[in-house]
């Protein structure tokens, strides 16, 4: 009996993610072979098959990507702002136009 809450899954998304690509493979095999037993030819079945297992593999890609991108964005936010964005340039290198003080003609 599994004795863990039910958002124990919820706090770690690859092992969801991964889950339901295990079921959608599962899935995979179940639905040929239900349909070939209800009387489907093994033609239809196969097709069945090949368009599930090219969705199974399209929904695959596209979670790991969503995974890569969610650790990159998580990796990013960790770290302290830093750079021309981070902090203030000092007094004396601040750009622009000076106002009086020494002139090249004058």
């Amino acid at each position: 009996m599994n004795t863990e809450p039910l958002s124990a899954s919820a706090a770690n998304p690859a092992d969801t993610a991964s889950e339901v690509v295990r079921w959608a493979a599962f899935s995979c095999f179940l639905v040929p072979v239900v349909l070939v037993v209800y009387g489907a030819s093994f033609a239809g079945a196969a097709g069945s098959a090949v368009g599930l297992a090219a969705v199974t593999t399209a929904c695959r890609l596209l979670l790991r990507q969503s995974e890569r991108a969610a650790a990159r964005e998580l990796a990013q936010r960790s770290l302290p702002a830093s750079g021309r964005h981070g902090r203030m340039a000092p007094r004396g290198r601040r750009g622009g136009r000076h106002s009086g003080g020494w002139t090249p003609g004058g």
